[in-house]
């Protein structure tokens, strides 16, 4: 099996071009898994990224794997095939882990360290799971990502600090502002997502305590319910807009509000209003920020306003990612080596054991019989030690594809990599020292 990922960030395209690749993000995992030569896929897609990981069967089938994705999210996006490749970077090997632990840590985002991506990470690995396409090596890699950015969080200064997408955004709000504080204000929300929920949060820190939640989903009344907000019904939406001080959208609504349908109910209104747009396929037309006593404030508003950490807290936590990455990878390689060992463990027990059988066969449980038998294991175990050597100081150097291929080429032995990794951590591994009951053996003096 290989893992591999197709990223698509906010680092190397505009936000709109993201939104597109993201349409049909929750059902993309289902469908590419479908493909023969994707074993599986956890997606995560956020306010400005949009990134599948996948497994392939073999390093062969990586590239049909690729395109299965592409051609998938083509569909679903209605985007030519060329363009979604050419939108992807694809990382491979040692470089997945890398990455995917610094998105978890959060130094991969618009505000550096911020802290709603961690929470993401792992709702993308839940929903995976119950979706049914997380395969075992996609449940580690993410479940080391999520064990990196808590040890950021907790031995950096970017998890002291609790700056975040929201976060940000409330700060510009405030600057915008004519009256900055928050306890005076009137402020409706669009959504019950995560970010919705990290808002209200954040609004409720801030000291506003006159929040309106509106969703289409029906979901408002449940979420505003839960913390402390007041739900709003379609008929009741209009009035709030027009009396509020604040819009936040969290919602990527299908159909954003456009400025004449803000400007028409907003008509009568002459406090200023703050309109925070933190939908990826926007909630808002960016028109609405031309309008009178209207201040606008999006995802790449909030990008561009991110402060940067100081740099002896990004080199820290860049640190414990790149050492986080190399363990991952180390264990990944030890556990190749291992499925490797016990193949060769199993193959070479059997045949000892055959010879051993034809040993008893002619001699029986005898004094001889037995000294044949320790003598055999004995040299067994010793044959053995300096391939298992070998075994793991090659897959430390990356090169246990060329143990792999040699045990075929000697032995015959083709390794199917997902059972024989059960078996080296304690399934049914061959015990080299055991032998039948009704003809024991002293396996003590094998020393």
């Amino acid at each position: 099996m290989v893992v591999f990922s197709m990223v698509a960030t906010h680092a190397d395209l505009n936000l709109e071009t993201v939104a597109l690749l993201s349409n049909g993000a929750a059902t993309v995992a289902n469908s590419a898994s479908h493909s023969p030569t994707v074993s599986g896929t956890v997606v995560l897609a956020t306010c400005n990224r949009f990134e599948i990981y996948a497994e392939a069967p073999a390093p062969e089938d990586l590239e049909a794997a690729r395109s299965a994705v592409v051609a998938e999210i083509s569909h679903r996006s209605g985007l030519p095939e060329r363009t979604v490749s050419d939108a992807f970077r694809t990382h491979e090997g040692a470089d997945v882990a890398r990455h995917l632990f610094a998105v978890s840590s959060g130094l991969d985002s618009a505000v550096v360290g911020e802290r709603e991506i961690a929470g993401q990470v792992r709702r993308a690995l839940i929903s995976a799971q119950e979706d049914g396409t997380a395969t075992p090596p996609l449940v580690r890699l993410f479940q080391a990502a999520s064990r990196t950015a808590k040890d950021v969080a907790t031995q950096t200064a970017l998890g002291s600090r609790g700056l975040s997408i929201v976060s940000v955004a409330l700060d510009l709000a405030a600057d915008l502002a004519d009256h900055p504080d928050w306890s005076s204000k009137r402020a409706v929300l669009f959504g019950t997502g995560a970010y919705a929920g990290a808002t209200m949060a954040l609004l409720r820190d801030r000291g506003c305590t006159r929040v309106e939640v509106y969703s289409s989903s029906g979901r408002a009344e449940e979420f505003a319910a839960a913390r402390g907000g007041v739900a709003l019904t379609a008929e009741q939406l209009p009035g709030a807009i027009a009396g509020a001080d604040v819009l936040i959208g969290c919602s990527g609504s299908t159909t954003p509000m456009e400025a004449v349908e803000l400007e028409a109910i907003r008509s009568e209104s002459t406090q200023q209003l703050i309109v925070i747009d933190l939908a990826l396929t926007h909630d808002f037309d960016p028109g609405v920020g031309s309008l009178d006593g209207v201040e606008l404030v999006t995802l790449e508003s909030v990008r561009l306003a991110a402060p940067q950490e100081q740099a002896e807290a990004l080199a820290e936590a860049s640190r414990i990612v790149g050492a986080a990455a190399a363990d991952f990878e180390t264990q990944h390689q030890a556990r190749q080596a291992d499925a490797a060992i016990v193949a060769l463990r199993r193959h070479t027990m059997a045949v000892l054991d055959s010879e051993i059988e034809k040993v008893r066969a002619r001699h029986g449980c005898t004094a001889a019989a037995e000294e044949v038998e320790f003598a055999m294991r004995r040299m067994v175990k010793q044959l053995l030690h300096t391939p298992t050597v070998r075994a793991r100081e090659l897959a430390a150097q990356g090169r246990e594809a060329e143990y792999l291929a040699a045990l075929d080429a000697l032995y015959g032995i083709s390794i199917d990599l997902p059972s024989v990794v059960a078996d080296a951590f304690g399934e049914e591994t061959p015990d080299d020292g055991a032998s039948p009951e009704d003809c024991p053996v002293d396996h003590t003096r094998a020393g």
